[in-house]
């Protein structure tokens, strides 16, 4: 029976992906065919960091190919800092470590690369990728290396095949590097490119370009989304990739503090983009996906209109098998810490979730159960195929035992400010897309300052205005661009300015711990704009400061999410999924009744003694249902039946 699912899997796959070896398709084919399922593939972060090696990637392509290619697995992409040299005192942040050009563009570091001497780059290990019936990637970072721009490199002209010239001048780095648009949680590393000019426009195209004759197919583009948002440049990437003629698929990172707003700015850009930080191996990262999945459905955001196709909410990377440690200087060296139970819930939840699947785990470690996990035939399908995709909220908790307070990293960013901004630990200062309600409450006193005096009955919070450009000539002069913007301080600290971004990367699952301020410095991150509306929008990502107050007690709600969860689809062949998820600590009886299930389907003969059900974790066949159906679920696990309504 598993070898007849794989078979029909593997034709059905064989017709709806395209071949990886093709190179040019038509100009009808590019603009449909891009990520027209959830994308499904291999990264090498989590298990490799950023030290992977050109015969590790191999060996784990290799791999991919005979393990997960016949299961629609088809990407294998080489995460960040390829160009970095391994060498004593690098890491992830280091500064003057990177091969570059001399256009300033990055290549590959030879001595962990050896292919891409003589300025080959990654051709040869994309075309033994595509030799193997895979597609390769890769992940960038926005604009520039801070290293290309200390060194001033000229910006090449992929349209003239030499230096960019205008205005009479040859341009460099130096021209189009915007040093107070770093990306926060890689200062040394990038910054923004000021896309206002050619020349910035001509750098952008000249990456693009150079990664399309490599034979990239792939393309992780981190630091302009979430609290990172940087839309010009996503805008400008996107416009570049659809003018190639070779068919790059476009993923967006982080996803930090992401809305359903500023998904729909985005998704008719890319092919996938993340609505959380970093996806690592503990539970408070897995449970924080569940509020942001549901937002997403609700909004209809799953597979709707992308770059050329379609485009999917991405919930990260799958941390399963044998990994390494974020930001580690190692490879993998121990198992993914996450519970068989919690591993299954993570699965089907980026299953019906219609997220793409994305591996992350060592190949060359792979064990039997991770397999299984990662080609379930029932969860593959649901992926692939279910439609109508959502949270079902008509589920009760029959026998919920009272649940400790998780000491898990917990859901969302939301950053607690330090004791003297809050009048209380029951407000919260955070971020969000400035086009949701709740963000206009800010005004500036008779002092001065300016203060959020949403909630009367609280005592203001309030920040005092620092100007900008107070240090040094330099900063001067950058600051007569953001004429208007300020740093926030407050009382007693007034050499430590409001943050709107944290200056490391995040897991999903992150909470600021401690204040959300650090040395003041000019730096987007730090720059704050009271507008007339009542908004203050900070200039790194456009994003506003917003205060949540709870009621209630002192203390904030434990902030990963418990209790009953579910989730439903329908299927290609008429069956119906649903999922029954257990947040809790403890063992948990989920129920829901047909009549409830029937309400949202409306149509489907969903009653009394019509449907039959099948679960596919435990293989049971639990037979036709009565009025309700009722199971206790694992701590963290979930249930997935499948319905066959006559």
């Amino acid at each position: 029976m598993a070898t007849l699912l794989l078979l029909s899997y593997s034709i059905l796959a064989s017709l709806l992906l395209a071949p990886s070896h093709q190179h040019r398709t038509t100009t009808l084919e590019r603009e449909v065919d891009r990520a027209r399922i959830p994308p499904r593939g291999w990264n090498s972060y989590d298990s490799y960091s950023w030290i992977i090696s050109e015969r590790e990637f191999l060996q784990n392509a290799q791999l991919v190919a005979k393990h997960l290619k016949p299961f629609g697995y088809e990407y294998v992409v080489v995460d960040y800092l390829w160009y970095r040299r391994k060498v004593e005192g690098a890491y992830s942040d280091s500064l003057g470590y990177d091969v570059i050009d001399e256009w300033g563009r990055m290549l590959p570091d030879p001595a962990r690369w050896p292919s891409s001497r003589g300025g080959k780059g990654f051709a040869e290990v994309a075309k033994k990728v595509h030799d193997m019936g895979l597609k390769f990637g890769i992940h960038v970072m926005r604009g520039i290396s801070t290293q290309a721009v200390n060194a001033n490199t000229p910006i090449f002209d992929s349209d003239k095949g030499g230096a960019y010239e205008e205005s009479g001048r040859r341009w460099r780095a130096g021209d189009i590097g915007m040093k107070e648009r770093k990306c926060a949680w890689m200062p040394n590393g990038f910054m923004s490119v000021n896309l206002e000019t050619g020349a910035g426009k001509a750098f952008v195209r000249s990456l693009y370009r150079q990664y399309a004759e490599w034979g990239v197919d792939f393309v992780k583009h981190d630091c302009v989304f979430g609290e990172d948002f940087d839309l010009p440049e996503i805008t400008y990437v996107s416009k570049v990739l659809a003018e190639l003629d070779r068919p790059i698929l476009y993923s967006l990172s982080p996803g930090t503090s992401v809305t359903p707003a500023m998904a729909k700015q985005v998704s008719g850009l890319a092919n996938m983009y993340r609505i959380t930080g970093d996806d690592w191996d503990n539970w408070g990262d897995v449970a924080s996906h569940f509020n942001i999945s549901r937002d997403m459905a609700a909004a209809e955001m799953i597979g709707t209109g992308g770059l050329m196709g379609k485009s999917w909410p991405d919930l990260d990377m799958l941390p399963l098998g044998w990994l390494t440690n974020p930001g580690s200087n190692e490879g993998s060296h121990r198992l993914s810490n996450l519970s068989l139970a919690e591993q299954q819930t993570q699965m089907t939840l980026w299953s019906i979730a219609k997220s793409p699947l994305m591996f992350g785990g060592d190949m060359i470690k792979l064990d039997e159960k991770t397999l299984e996990l990662l080609t379930n035939p029932a969860l593959l399908e649901m992926n692939l195929f279910s439609s109508y995709n959502m949270e079902f909220p008509y589920v009760s908790e029959v026998s919920r035992p009272k649940s400790p307070r998780p000491t898990d990293p917990p859901t969302r960013l939301i950053r607690e400010t330090s004791p003297d901004v809050l009048a209380s630990g029951k407000r919260i200062f955070h971020l969000q897309d400035c086009t949701n309600p709740g963000s206009n409450g800010w005004s500036e006193s008779s002092d001065g300052r300016v203060c959020w005096n949403r909630n009367g009955y609280l005592k203001p919070i309030c920040f005092h205005k620092r100007r900008l450009g107070s240090a040094t000539n330099e900063e001067k002069l950058v600051t007569e661009e953001y004429d208007g913007k300020h740093h926030l301080t407050v009382d007693g600290t007034p050499e430590l300015c409001l943050d709107a971004a944290s200056e490391k990367k995040l897991t999903a699952g992150h909470i600021g711990q401690g204040s959300v301020f650090s040395r003041c410095r000019l730096a987007t991150n730090q720059m704050w704009e009271l507008a007339d509306n009542g908004m203050l929008v900070n200039s790194y990502a456009g994003l506003c400061a917003t205060v949540e107050t709870y009621q209630g007690g002192s203390e904030i709600p434990p902030p990963i999410p418990t209790g009953a969860r579910s989730w439903m689809a329908t299927g290609r062949s008429g069956e119906i999924y649903l999922a029954y998820f257990n947040l809790n600590e403890r063992k948990t009886v989920i129920s829901a009744k047909l009549s409830d299930l029937a309400g949202v389907l409306r149509g489907r003969n969903i009653k009394a003694g019509s449907c039959s059900c099948r679960e596919v974790w435990s293989g049971r066949n639990l037979g036709t249902l009565r009025q309700a159906l009722a199971k206790a679920v694992e701590p963290h696990g979930c249930l997935l039946f499948v319905l066959k309504c006559l």
